[in-house]
């Protein structure tokens, strides 16, 4: 769920060594992590199943059918390259989440025919597309510490992240009067639609969330935690949830903290919770835990920095036209960046912008330069680069297998320096 804030608002932001303020600093007061821990560390589970894929490492040295295996240990048997186990991954999930919401309508057609609408909105987003992250995310982590594990665990904890996921959309689109997700209609946009008056419309979108939010939870308990650790994976789910809903607030109103912010919408659910909900699924011990968020919070960060980048910069034919963050009026990184940068006498392109009703192509181009030319641009670029080295870094002593790292280093790569 991207950032979407119109206001001016005054914000000073600062990057790396230079200063200990802006968004580019380690976020702090994040909300209390519920206990993982400590457990025994637990040997491999003797369930059957495919043996855990063998994700990328790094860029260099991949060749068309993967990457090779980590130095001194052979490829396992089995083991599947990169893209497949991305594909293998998203497959599940899309076919629990399509049986999954057609039983959901027929049910829905039990209770009303006029209440089929609903299950009709969250299905027509949810298996509209989107990339699946979050469940890649939990099953990396699932298989760092589940040694031989089933296909298939990760795939309800997996499909449940995704319909979080619409309800959390449902409701920011209805916030920001957003009419466009995922190249197809917002759900209050298909109530108006469907003939239904704006207040309705919008009100049936607020329910369609809330439903999302139940079938959720629904799926959320479908998953086959190892006994006694249900109650912290809950405890992981609820403060997933809230640090969302909390992001969302500073989103709303004036004077945001940028980096908090983006924390607690984006790296909460995105990156940090997901890591440690498959940590749980796998049974992780306290040390594995540690590793998880020493790796999965500044790739948490460079997440958010690479959507800023590329909702400012990105390929038109990978992303939409170029801009759409400046002509949205978004406070990204980048912006407050510029900001930072530039006196106000010299970033006159950026804030008339900012402060324009309606953006004009024109002015778009300009502040696009502007943020070029000033060097905020580098300095995000920059920023991302150390992120995704720190991320690396922490793999380097994490208490995981070979084909464990080489997953989870693949998986940065695929969030910080993906094109779309």
């Amino acid at each position: 769920m991207r950032a979407r804030t119109t206001r001016r608002l005054g914000l000073s932001l600062s990057m790396g060594a230079e200063a200990a303020q802006g968004p580019f600093r380690e976020p702090s007061r994040r909300l209390r992590e519920p206990s993982l821990g400590p457990r025994e560390p637990r040997p491999p589970s003797p369930r059957p199943g495919r043996p855990p894929t063998a994700a990328g490492a790094s860029s260099a040295g991949r060749s068309a059918e993967g990457l090779p295996p980590p130095a001194g240990r052979p490829r396992r048997a089995g083991m599947t390259a990169p893209a497949e186990w991305l594909a293998g991954v998203r497959q599940r999930v899309d076919a629990k989440l399509d049986t999954y919401l057609q039983a959901k309508v027929d049910e829905a057609r039990e209770v009303s025919p006029d209440s089929l609408e609903l299950v009709e909105g969250i299905r027509d987003l949810t298996m509209r597309g989107g990339k699946r992250l979050r469940p890649v995310v939990l099953d990396a982590a699932y298989r760092c510490v589940a040694g031989t594990p089933e296909q298939d665990a990760t795939t309800s904890a997996g499909a449940a992240l995704e319909l979080l996921q619409s309800y959390l959309l449902i409701h920011d689109d209805w916030m920001d009067q957003d009419d466009e997700r995922r190249g197809g209609p917002a759900v209050h946009k298909i109530f108006r639609d469907a003939g239904h008056e704006a207040h309705l419309a919008n009100a049936l979108a607020i329910l369609a969330g809330d439903l999302a939010s139940a079938y959720a939870w629904e799926l959320f308990l479908e998953a086959p935690f190892p006994h006694g650790s249900l109650a912290e994976a809950t405890a992981r789910f609820i403060t997933i949830q809230k640090e969302v809903f909390f992001g969302q607030h500073l989103d709303l109103t004036a004077n945001p903290d940028v980096a908090r912010m983006h924390d607690l919408k984006t790296g909460s659910y995105t990156v940090r919770g997901p890591l440690l909900l498959g940590a749980l699924l796998g049974g992780a011990d306290a040390k594995q835990t540690e590793a998880f968020l020493a790796y999965g919070n500044p790739l948490g960060e460079a997440f958010q920095l690479a959507d800023d980048l590329l909702g400012t910069f990105g390929d038109e034919g990978e992303t939409g036209k170029p801009g759409d963050d400046l002509r949205h009026q978004k406070r990204t990184c980048l912006v407050a960046e510029t900001e930072r940068l530039l006196p106000p006498a010299e970033r006159q392109a950026l804030d008339a912008l900012m402060a324009a009703e309606a953006p004009t192509d024109a002015q778009v181009e300009a502040a696009s330069k502007l943020i070029i030319a000033c060097g905020a641009r580098a300095n995000v670029e920059a920023r991302l680069r150390s992120l995704l080295d720190q991320a690396h870094g922490a793999l380097e002593s994490a208490p995981f297998d070979g084909p464990g790292v080489a997953v989870l280093k693949h998986l940065a790569e695929r969030l910080a320096l993906r094109k779309s």
